[in-house]
C-alpha cells in the first residue's frame, strides 16, 4: 500500500533525517545524478525530512541536474510509514558531514536495506563494518558507494546481514544495563568507574 500510495514503482535510493546544511543533501543530489549517468537510470531518489520546504537550494540542485522527474521530497512521514520506506529502499544513503550519534543509519540497518554513509564523525563507529563508508565531501565517492551496492547482489546481501546483526547490538535495554553497571562501579570504587567507557547506545 505504501509503494502504491507514493508511486514508488521503481527501485529507489532513500535518505531520511532532517534537512539542515550539514546533512550534505546537495552533494547527495549531485551523486544521484552521477549514478544515473553511469547507467542506473531507472532509479529514483526519495528524500524524507520535515523541513524540506525551507531549503530552496535543494530544489535548485534538482533542476540544475534536470532530475525533477526522478527526485521525490516527501516531507515528514509517520514512524510506521517510514519503517516501510526503509524496507522498500534499494539502498539507504546518509552522507552527513557530522553527527553526534547518527540514528538514521542504525534505524535503516534494523529494517534491512544496505547502508552507504560517511566515513567521518561518529558514523563509522555506529555502523562498524555493516555499511559502505564514503568521503562525504566527494559526490563521486558517494556515487561510487551507491553503485557498488546496487550493482552487486553479493555486497547487498552481506550488508543486509551485517546491518541486522549490528543493529541488534544497540538497544535501550543494553544501555540501561551498562549505565547501571557503571553506577555500581562508581558506588564501590570511583577510581575504577572513571576508566570505564560509557554505553554505545
Amino acid at each position: 500500500r505504501v509503494r502504491e500510495r507514493y508511486q514508488l514503482t521503481e527501485e529507489f535510493v532513500l535518505y531520511a533525517g532532517n534537512v539542515k546544511p550539514h546533512k550534505n543533501l546537495e552533494r547527495l543530489i549531485e551523486a544521484f545524478y552521477l549514478v544515473r549517468k553511469r547507467g542506473l537510470d531507472h532509479l529514483k531518489l526519495v528524500l524524507i525530512g520535515d523541513e524540506i520546504s525551507k531549503y530552496a537550494v535543494l530544489r535548485r540542485a534538482v533542476h540544475r541536474y534536470q532530475l525533477h522527474k526522478y527526485v521525490r521530497f516527501l516531507g515528514y512521514l509517520p514512524e510506521e510509514t517510514l519503517a516501510v520506506m526503509y524496507r522498500l529502499a534499494g539502498v539507504f544513503v546518509f552522507p552527513s558531514l557530522y553527527e553526534g550519534f547518527g540514528l538514521p543509519p542504525l534505524e535503516a540497518m534494523a529494517s534491512g536495506p544496505p547502508v552507504v554513509t560517511s566515513n567521518v564523525s561518529s558514523l563509522p563507529e555506529v555502523t562498524g563494518d555493516a555499511a559502505v563508508l564514503v568521503d562525504p565531501l566527494s559526490p563521486e565517492a558517494i556515487a561510487d558507494g551507491i553503485c557498488r551496492v546496487l550493482t552487486s547482489d553479493q555486497i547487498r546481501g552481506e550488508l543486509r546481514q551485517k546491518g541486522l546483526a549490528r543493529a541488534q547490538q544497540f538497544s535501550w535495554e543494553r544501555s540501561i544495563r551498562r549505565v547501571r553497571d557503571i553506577y555500581g562501579l562508581a558506588a564501590s570504587d570511583p577510581a575504577t568507574a572513571v576508566r570505564v567507557s560509557p554505553p554505545a547506545a
